[in-house]
């Protein structure tokens, strides 16, 4: 499971010029999920996020995660983060999950998220997304479960 996790100041996810999720400050994640992928990957993944000190204490260091901050994270699946370009022009995603699966652990990862505290709002799965983020810093991680990078 990999996740590219963005501060922001506001997030939201619109389908169709519907919103279906927004936040105030806090987390923009996107998740994609790849073939193997369990229940281990998405309490790690949630446990990570939730963990992640990436947000400022009074000195101005990074010392305080999401909950800490009463921040919120807005979850969007995005099977994108396994495409693999390195040969030609396309990409390839034969390493993501199926749909199925894939939907199987996007809500189970949001229930991981919700359990650890944290307010959670999500992306429409499987659907056309238009995302509207203000990143705070900027400050961007990636994460992988299996920590390939």
């Amino acid at each position: 499971m990999r996740a590219v996790v963005q501060r922001v100041t506001s997030a939201q996810v619109l389908v169709d010029d519907r919103l279906v999720g927004s936040i105030a400050h806090g987390l923009l994640v996107y998740v994609g999920m790849t073939d193997g992928d369990a229940c281990a990957d998405t309490e790690y993944v949630a446990n990570k996020i939730t963990g992640l000190r990436v947000f400022a204490d009074e000195d101005g260091r990074f010392d305080r995660s999401v909950g800490e901050v009463d921040g919120a994270v807005l979850l969007v699946s995005q099977f994108t983060l396994y495409g693999d370009c390195r040969r030609g022009r396309r990409p390839s995603f034969d390493q993501a999950a199926r749909p199925d699966v894939a939907r199987q652990l996007y809500e189970g990862l949001a229930e991981a998220l919700r359990r650890l505290g944290v307010c959670v709002d999500l992306g429409e799965f499987q659907a056309h997304m238009t995302v509207v983020s203000t990143n705070d810093g900027p400050v961007t991680m990636l994460l992988d479960s299996r920590k390939e990078f």
